[in-house]
């Protein structure tokens, strides 16, 4: 324990070296990189098509190449998974992370490279911990076990040769070095198993007689692992089973509407919560300053960050800024070229910055997932807030949620319509509506405007739905686990009716 503790030690000082560089000249190393990507590339079928080895400046580069949404680059990644390489990167592609996002019920298939698992994800993993185990230099993290909430992958073959297909988190796990195998559990066989329910029972049934002080994963599958880990125990609190559990890595969504119910399953002991931004295209930012919810923005990862004003999402030629272009406070849409070649790739995710030196960021929603269905724009970041400002205010527990149109007689949409699951309901559900309602009003000036006196939109109609609802959604759609999210916001009903409909004992196509 001694050597790990020493080899740590030192690789934690280089790196936090490393890391105060690209914050002391962001813009610097970020123009080194993208020269780095594109001479690599040049030669690529993508690379010859938009004459990489032209190009010679950032403004060069955003007026050559368009940003891209993932149907545009689908041809070229359909290629790749048909056996051909060299298409939009150099280096042989055989893994492919698979993600529906929270935007569209087609798979999207994301190409990961070499490069991009050891010099982004590996990487990040690596620098999670040693930014964690500075800010809290007493942890025995890295001397015990550590569980990752993660999903499954199946493999293809094709002309003769492999191919393999998952959620993100089992394409890490089943090319994970050394070091992280060695305080992660359970075993791999485990961990990658596709039948979820079975997964969640064995995960409880070999880790509840480890010492696991870590958690990571999204908040609403880590929170089910929890439940079960106590229920199979008999325990109430997590620390009667893990009594050296410290810490929960989480990301993938908001986890402001989790936060009450993750904290009641711990007593005295409230362990260190730490965010991460991380997504199947790439790892792109960490909690640096704990308790801060600012999100150190990482510059050299291997990506290449731009940002779109919001207003210019829906255009054809959307005008990009760099770091040294960004604002405070001002909404953007990512926009991230990869050393697992995704070019001018506009992810589908809202940010804004907190600070600029460093750059800091915090997620705000998604670019397609809001309601907007009189003017209002209510975004994922309201709506989230509300929920746990409502939460706070009642002392409710919400374990998921969506929202939608509400539509009147005539099938117009006249006001929001929330389906909740609570773990812990309020006691006045319209105590509940109401704060909510006053907290978007607060967080949303259009929401505030179209609510006034009811004149265009209505009082919200919340609806509480049985628990495990949710659940059986993601079942009836085969997707259990892994980095699997409920979409927040819709523009339409679809998602509404499909869990009534479930409400119903019924099911759908």
């Amino acid at each position: 324990m001694k050597f790990i503790n020493s080899l740590f030690s030192w690789f934690m000082k280089k790196r936090l070296y490393q890391m105060d560089f690209f914050m002391r000249y962001p813009v610097e190393v970020q123009e080194e990189l993208l020269k780095k990507l594109l001479d690599f590339a040049s030669n690529t079928e993508f690379g010859r098509q938009y004459r990489m080895h032209e190009i010679q400046t950032i403004t060069d580069f955003q007026q050559r190449i368009p940003v891209h949404t993932y149907d545009d680059l689908k041809p070229y990644i359909e290629k790749i998974r048909q056996g051909n390489q060299q298409v939009l990167w150099p280096s042989e592609i055989k893994w492919f992370a698979k993600s529906s996002g929270t935007t569209s019920d087609k798979s999207k298939y994301i190409p990961v490279s070499w490069e991009a698992l050891e010099d982004c994800h590996y990487k990040a993993g690596k620098d999670m911990l040693a930014v964690y185990c500075n800010n809290y230099p007493d942890t025995k993290i890295y001397t015990s076990k550590s569980i990752g909430v993660g999903g499954s992958h199946s493999i293809h073959e094709v002309n003769s040769e492999e191919y393999y297909t998952g959620d993100l988190s089992a394409i890490l796990m089943q090319n994970l070095p050394f070091w992280a195998e060695l305080i992660r559990t359970p075993d791999l066989s485990i961990a990658l198993m596709s039948e979820w329910e079975e997964k969640i029972e064995k995960i409880v049934n070999t880790t509840i007689d480890k010492n696991v002080t870590s958690l990571s994963g999204v908040p609403s599958w880590s929170l089910l692992l929890l439940d079960r880990v106590l229920e199979a125990t008999g325990k109430k609190y997590v620390e009667e089973v893990w009594p050296d559990f410290e810490a929960y890595f989480h990301g993938g969504v908001n986890f402001a509407p989790y936060k009450k119910r993750f904290l009641d399953m711990f007593s005295a002991k409230t362990p260190r919560l730490m965010e991460t931004y991380n997504a199947s295209e790439g790892y792109f930012a960490m909690e640096d300053v704990p308790g801060s919810g600012e999100l150190l923005l990482m510059l050299d990862y291997g990506i290449f960050f731009e940002f779109v004003p919001l207003h210019q999402t829906e255009s054809k030629f959307p005008q990009s800024l760099t770091l040294d272009q960004v604002e405070k406070g001002v909404g953007y849409a990512l926009v991230i070229t990869t050393n697992g070649g995704l070019w001018r790739y506009l992810i589908g995710d809202t940010i804004e910055f907190t600070s600029l030196f460093p750059f800091r960021i915090k997620i705000t929603g998604r670019t397609k997932s809001f309601i907007n269905i009189a003017g209002e724009e209510l975004m994922v970041e309201n709506a989230e807030n509300a929920i746990a400002e409502a939460c706070e205010k009642t002392g409710a527990v919400v374990n998921e949620f969506t929202a939608g149109p509400y539509l009147d007689n005539n099938d117009n949409p006249s006001a929001h319509h929330w389906l909740i699951e609570f773990s812990s309901p309020p006691s006045d559900i319209q105590f509940f509506s109401e704060i909510l309602d006053n907290s978007l009003k607060s967080h949303n000036s259009d929401y505030e405007a179209k609510r006034y006196k009811n004149m265009i939109l209505q009082f919200p109609v919340i609806e509480a739905v049985p628990h495990n609802t949710f659940y059986e959604w993601f079942r009836l759609k085969g997707k259990l686990g892994g980095q699997n999210k409920v979409p927040r916001l819709s523009n339409d009903t679809k998602i509404l009716m499909e869990i009534k409909k479930i409400m119903e004992n019924e099911t759908y196509a």
